[in-house]
């Protein structure tokens, strides 16, 4: 198929509750949808960036504007494109995965439609529903975060994930061990917040037998973090640091990591993030999919991408509700702990064009 345009959308979306962690508070979500029209029809790709360079050194104005200048322009000129192309025709422009990873998926979207294949069958997905876990961000008082936990796990959440910062960790993860018991999935996740000399402090984390410690450490630290794993007994799961699937196995190989959150929009994309499922897989390395605060859109594809079958823990996707009071989809209603895998072509969802207006604060629209 042939790209002939691409419709920039950023769109601001109001969340149900601030969500606080290490690097910030977010109040609402200000992102970047495309929307890719080729010959055979059109898709949809949703953009992970946010305002501010904080989770990553990507950010929603960065990432318009190296789609605009130079992501864009090059597979409009491209001829006879496929999603398998994309990654391969970017690969001169150095970084901004999250912008490549968004036009992929766009581009993988439309041409799955065109055929009728839905992005689970595409992936490799062995499972018509993934089992949910949610993100919960750091409070202002304890007896907060227990009645917001107790929330989530009434819903039917089956994981709980604390976000952590130094002075809001040890107490935090006590009470809800505490109030809850230990037959609770519980993990935490510090965003970078620690260095080497917290090892006293996150050794205290050991006796709530925790699924994992998420990124304790800088995002370059990979060997910080192999360090790290020898004086916790809690597995440490790696977020910013694995960008790539060689990355990944350069980590396992280190002894960084017994875990990986895979985050589609961080590692490049869709089918980056089936390479480095796989690479986890030949390990014996557990993944699970983590979230961005995502719209339906992504949401959708993330479910695809967590039914595939090296994906053994609960991830962060969670309902629409968990973030979003209206979605621009469909809802995705969590039922007993799980969210169905879409299984019409592509994401199998599509914005409801009313909604979509409503949080549409501007687009523009590029063709060769």
């Amino acid at each position: 198929m042939k790209l002939t345009g691409v419709e920039l959308l950023r769109v601001r979306m109001p969340l149900v509750a601030p969500f606080r962690t290490s690097f910030g508070t977010q109040a609402e979500r200000e992102l970047l949808l495309l929307r890719a029209v080729t010959s055979e029809g059109e898709g949809w790709g949703e953009c992970g960036a946010m305002v501010d360079p904080l989770y990553s050194s990507e950010y929603v104005d960065g990432v318009e504007h190296v789609l605009r200048t130079f992501l864009v322009p090059t597979l409009l000129a491209a001829g006879d494109l496929t999603a398998n192309k994309v990654a391969p025709l970017l690969a001169k422009f150095k970084g901004h995965r999250m912008a490549k990873a968004a036009l992929e998926m766009a581009v993988l979207d439309a041409e799955l439609r065109a055929h009728g294949v839905s992005f689970g069958a595409a992936l490799g997905s062995t499972r018509d529903s993934v089992p949910c876990g949610v993100s919960v961000g750091i409070m202002d008082t304890i007896p907060k975060l227990v009645d917001v936990v107790g929330g989530y796990l009434e819903a039917g959440y089956l994981r709980i994930k604390l976000k952590i910062e130094p002075g809001w960790d040890v107490e935090p993860v006590r009470a809800v061990r505490e109030r809850f018991g230990d037959d609770v999935l519980l993990q935490v996740d510090a965003n970078t917040a620690y260095t080497l000399s917290d090892v006293p402090q996150l050794q205290r984390l050991d006796p709530f037998e925790l699924l994992l410690i998420e990124q304790p450490l800088e995002e370059e630290d990979v060997l910080g973090h192999a360090e790290l794993a020898k004086h916790i007994r809690t597995p440490i799961c790696l977020d910013e640091s694995v960008v790539s699937a060689r990355s990944a196995a350069d980590a396992i190989k280190l002894g960084a990591c017994r875990i990986v959150n895979i985050k589609p929009s961080r590692v490049g994309g869709y089918l980056e993030a089936r390479r480095v499922h796989d690479v986890c897989a030949a390990h014996g390395v557990p993944v699970w999919c983590g979230g961005m605060i995502e719209t339906g859109l992504g949401r959708a594809a993330n479910v695809a991408l967590a039914s595939l079958p090296g994906f053994t823990l609960p991830g962060d996707t969670s309902a629409s509700d968990r973030f979003y009071t209206e979605d621009i989809t469909e809802p995705f209603v969590l039922e007993g702990g799980r969210l169905p895998v879409p299984s019409g072509p592509g994401l199998g969802v599509t914005p409801i064009p009313a909604r979509l207006a409503e949080v549409t604060t501007a687009k523009s629209w590029l063709a060769s």
